[in-house]
């Protein structure tokens, strides 16, 4: 499925592509690539942007098709981890590669030069590694391997491609078993097995203790290995196995295959894939499994306080706590961060160029906010090598070897780490190396930096114009002015209105446009409704009133300004930030954005304009038909606003009507400031002019009595509750305008107030008021 994943990635970005399987030896002979690409319509995640869009994978047989490979400029071999197999495909494929395609194997460890042995010499020039993880639409990393015959500008054009064409994290491995993220990572998931039966801890424990308190993938260790499937670690620890030894890995005494994941796997037991793993889901109740008894017991036991004070500790004082501790998950944890820096440490210079490798790596590979080498160095790096060498001369680490030289003597003992303002540390050519500076990274202005990097920060970055603490107002080239939200999850105040209406009159005296950006997730999660709870505590629902109408006003001002205004959006923008960028000119979305007018799950409805966008689009796209029945065109947008519909990815939310077809989606989120600036600029260079403001068409009563009836079966129905139906009748009443004739024209200004009586009315409502504290309590949705 690896490969049919990769194509949906690929296609989800408009790359065209071709997806290869065996022919069928019965039925038509694309039956196995048929099922391939309809298999990738029921994985979740999805590796689709929207499931339709499997259609536009092409499908084809080694036995038919293969001079479709004559027009391909990359060909991406995603077959079984067998080198004879991959060898035997290499050559039926060979005849039909052009002269300039490059071919690369997605292999997660084998060697790819003894790969490249199975290829002609004229295609071994273009020949690498290419390793995407999985799930390749969501993890960041892609590492890229050459082999001794690689022609550099392979690697630097398929890195520039894979950076900015397709979103990701590129990190240059060096040809050595499973590469670099798996090497440290598996490695690492097999000594936390070994010091679990250690210290004698269960799965949940464990879980709880490596997830998100230790600055890692919130699932964890136990629970990463089943989403992972056990089969496929169990492939990857064979690798480590058979291609490693004593001689060339100190640590290779501790790669044997865990009891418990071997009992697991010979029970068939292979995680999510089979429903059954380390954990169990049983009804609502999660089960662990337990080794001796062969039986899954009830899980959920959390991890003991007091540890997690510990890691909420400065890094220096954290490890030296955990180190000295008597408890076993004390012990247990500063075993796992020890294990961690002592692997990486010695294996450096055998498996990457730079320390900045490995931790960038580790990151985008394996989900964790700081790499094994940036936690060594915040925390000191002089006094946990010592710590680490203690142990190991202790006779408590895993090996025996000691701490490379480089650790303790010359410049990485000098500067306090590896990673400096000159580079990050090659111990091969004992120099600190400054990141590659292939043209595609001038379209990063703000790329993530590790822990000891020096580069520029965007929340001090170019000349601030305003600043306070809602909204930063600044510019990089005095072309373009940009507005960054800085309010926790960017909510949306009144200071951020005010902000922005400042953003927006210096931007038409002195600029080329506005750019609305942060340099962080998310984009906004809607109005702050805990900022507004004071006001209407003291004054009542006129203060309410008053706060919406300013949004609204807002939201205009965005939308008549008479400089574009662009909306460069990533990660959630939920209510008003949806509002924000559907009032902008132009939206600049980041493939992973998730979109939509959520308020009913608070139990109100959209009062800064969402309403009146879906009623004004409705009436717009209704233009292009040769009917006057504006319903078709307006139950869509109803639907999801009723419903609280969030588009799962930025094509997702085109098709909900949040992003425009003339709206650009960005594959790398680190290249949005630098689209959203040329976009604005583009613009204006293009004579940009406001829409004027008109009137349009609604569907008035007619077509609110129709969604009324529906709403009415669903509720007696229970579907939904009497509350439910009351805010989507409220919704119903908005986007058709309400009590007046369908076709009637109205402007926003009338809309808006319908939006805002509505929201009002819902504010003082018992039912809406506990579904917002429980939100606003609990970060979970109250149904009533």
């Amino acid at each position: 499925m690896m490969g049919a994943q990769i194509a949906a990635h690929l296609v989800n970005l408009k790359v065209p592509v071709v997806l290869f399987d065996l022919p069928a030896k019965e039925g038509p002979k694309n039956g196995i690539v048929t099922r391939a690409v309809e298999g990738l319509k029921k994985l979740k995640p999805s590796p689709l942007g929207v499931a339709a869009d499997a259609a536009l994978i092409g499908q084809a047989n080694y036995e038919e098709h293969l001079e479709l490979l004559r027009g391909c400029d990359l060909i991406i071999e995603a077959i079984a981890e067998r080198m004879d197999w991959k060898h035997d495909l290499y050559k039926k494929i060979a005849p039909f590669v052009a002269e300039h395609t490059i071919v690369a194997s997605n292999t997660s460890g084998l060697s790819i030069t003894e790969l490249s042995k199975g290829l002609p010499d004229a295609i071994k020039p273009r020949f690498c590694g290419i390793h995407f993880f999985n799930p390749p639409r969501y993890m960041t990393l892609v590492e890229l391997i050459n082999t001794p015959t690689t022609e550099p500008q392979i690697l630097d054009d398929l890195e520039a491609f894979v950076t900015s064409g397709l979103g990701k994290g590129v990190v240059r491995a060096k040809d050595t078993p499973n590469f670099v993220a798996n090497r440290i990572g598996i490695a690492g998931m097999l000594a936390t097995m070994k010091e679990v039966e250690n210290f004698g801890l269960t799965y949940d424990v464990v879980d709880d203790l490596t997830g998100k308190r230790l600055g890692r993938a919130s699932s964890g260790t136990f629970r990463t290995a089943d989403v992972v499937g056990l089969d496929t670690m169990a492939h990857v620890i064979k690798t480590l196995q058979d291609n490693l030894s004593l001689d060339t890995d100190p640590f290779y005494e501790s790669f044997g295959t865990p009891p418990v994941l071997k009992a697991l796997i010979e029970a068939g037991k292979l995680g999510q894939k089979t429903k059954g793993g380390f954990f169990k889901k049983v009804g609502r109740d999660i089960l662990r499994y337990e080794l001796e008894s062969g039986e899954y017991v009830p899980a959920g036991q959390k991890a003991d306080e007091v540890y997690g004070r510990m890691l909420k500790r400065p890094a220096g004082e954290r490890l030296r706590l955990l180190r000295d501790s008597e408890g076993p998950q004390g012990q247990f944890l500063w075993a796992i961060l020890r294990n961690g820096f002592h692997y990486a440490a010695v294996h450096l210079a055998d498996i990457a160029e730079t320390a900045r490798d490995v931790d960038q790596a580790m990151r985008w590979g394996f989900g964790m906010k700081q790499g094994p080498f940036e936690l060594w160095q915040e925390a000191g790096w002089l006094d946990v090598a010592k710590m680490v060498q203690e142990d190991i001369d202790a006779g408590k680490a895993l090996s025996k070897a000691p701490l490379p030289e480089w650790v303790f003597k010359g410049p990485v003992a000098e500067a306090g780490g590896v990673h400096t303002a000159d580079g990050s540390w090659n111990p091969s050519t004992k120099q600190f190396e400054q990141r590659r500076d292939l043209p595609v990274y001038q379209r990063q202005h703000f790329p993530e930096l590790l822990l000891g990097e020096v580069g520029a920060k965007f929340q001090t970055d170019g000349t601030t114009i305003e600043e306070n603490d809602s909204i930063r107002v600044w510019t990089q080239d005095d072309g373009v002015l940009i507005a960054s939200i800085k309010t926790k999850m960017h909510a949306i105040s009144p200071e951020v209105c005010e902000g922005l209406m400042m953003a927006i009159e210096l931007a038409e005296k002195e600029y080329q446009g506005l750019v609305i950006w942060s340099g962080d997730e998310p984009f906004s999660a809607g109005a702050d409704l805990r900022a507004m709870l004071p006001a209407f505590m003291a004054v009542g629902v006129a203060a309410i009133e008053d706060a919406e109408g300013f949004m609204q006003q807002t939201m205009l001002r965005l939308r008549y300004a008479s400089v574009p205004v662009v909306s460069a959006v990533r990660g959630l923008a939920l209510g008003g930030g949806c509002e924000l960028a559907v009032y902008s000119a132009r939206r600049v979305v980041h493939m992973e954005s998730y979109i939509g007018l959520v308020e009913v799950g608070v139990g109100l409805v959209p009062g800064a304009g969402g309403l009146t966008y879906i009623a004004r689009r409705a009436a717009e796209n209704a233009e292009t038909s040769t009917g006057k029945d504006l319903l078709p065109f307006l139950t869509e947008g109803f639907t999801a606003a009723a419903m609280a519909k969030v588009g799962t990815s930025a094509i997702e939310s085109r098709q909900l009507g949040y992003v425009l077809h003339s709206d650009v989606i960005v594959p790398h989120k680190d290249e949005l400031l630098f689209v959203a600036i040329n976009e604005a600029k583009a613009l204006f260079a293009g004579g940009y002019r406001a829409p004027h403001k008109r009137q349009f068409p609604v569907a008035g009563r007619d077509g609110k009595a129709t969604i009324l009836g529906s709403l009415v079966n669903m509720r007696d129905g229970g579907f939904i509750s009497q509350h439910d139906f009351h805010i989507a009748s409220l919704i119903a009443n908005v986007v058709t305008g309400g009590d007046v004739e369908p076709g009637t024209l109205v402007n926003e200004d009338y809309l808006m107030t319908l939006e805002r009586q509505a929201f009002c009315s819902l504010i003082v409502h018992p039912k809406t008021q506990a579904r917002i504290l429980g939100m606003l309590n609990t970060g979970k949705p109250v149904r009533n």
